[in-house]
């Protein structure tokens, strides 16, 4: 393949995420992408700035696919069905991309990226799901926190085996989702501190 043969920052950002399936996100670098394009590294500069540019671009695409999964589900759903329509869809998608998905959980400078449509995104999902328990919004900060919590916890240690026990982890699954069903359901109220 030629330097230049049709390189763009989406292509590019769209190999890494591949890439990062195949040899794992930490192990993602700007040398290794090069190899698969048949180009040197400053070939890639004119697309990302650096590696945290483009780790950051691959979170976001990353974000982007996840949130489509999850809207996708849960068309025409609310209440509980909302929510095991969030949770299913968010888990599945940790479990088809575990590195992709990793790449979303970098840290990220919040004036970089406040903009960015797929984390806008993200809060307006979840922010439907908790409109249908009646939460206000220090209450769903603190239920969007559950849940982000335990869909990324549950799906992340299942996604690396980390469930070693006779018991498949999809029979536990169900009743995860309704303990979280009744949690929000029964959210406490408490004061506002300052």
């Amino acid at each position: 393949m030629s330097p230049r043969a049709g390189l763009t920052t989406e292509r590019v950002v769209t190999a890494a995420a591949e890439l990062a399936d195949e040899i794992g996100f930490d192990k993602l670098t700007l040398s290794a992408l090069a190899r698969r394009f048949g180009v040197k590294d400053p070939s890639l500069y004119v697309h990302v700035r650096n590696l945290h540019d483009l780790r950051v671009r691959v979170a976001l695409l990353a974000s982007a696919e996840l949130n489509e999964r999850i809207a996708a589900a849960m068309v025409g759903r609310s209440g509980r069905d909302a929510l095991v329509a969030f949770a299913d869809a968010y888990r599945s998608y940790v479990l088809d991309y575990p590195e992709r998905y990793a790449a979303t959980q970098i840290r990220m400078d919040p004036a970089e990226v406040a903009q960015e449509p797929a984390l806008l995104r993200a809060i307006e999902l979840t922010a439907a799901i908790l409109r249908g328990y009646g939460l206000g919004e220090s209450e769903g900060l603190d239920a969007a926190r559950l849940l982000r919590s335990t869909f990324h916890g549950f799906a992340t240690l299942e996604a690396a085996g980390g469930f070693a026990h006779s018991r498949p982890s999809e029979q536990s699954w169900p009743h995860i989702v309704d303990a979280l069903h009744t949690a929000l359901s029964n959210w406490p109220s408490y004061p506002e501190r300052s």
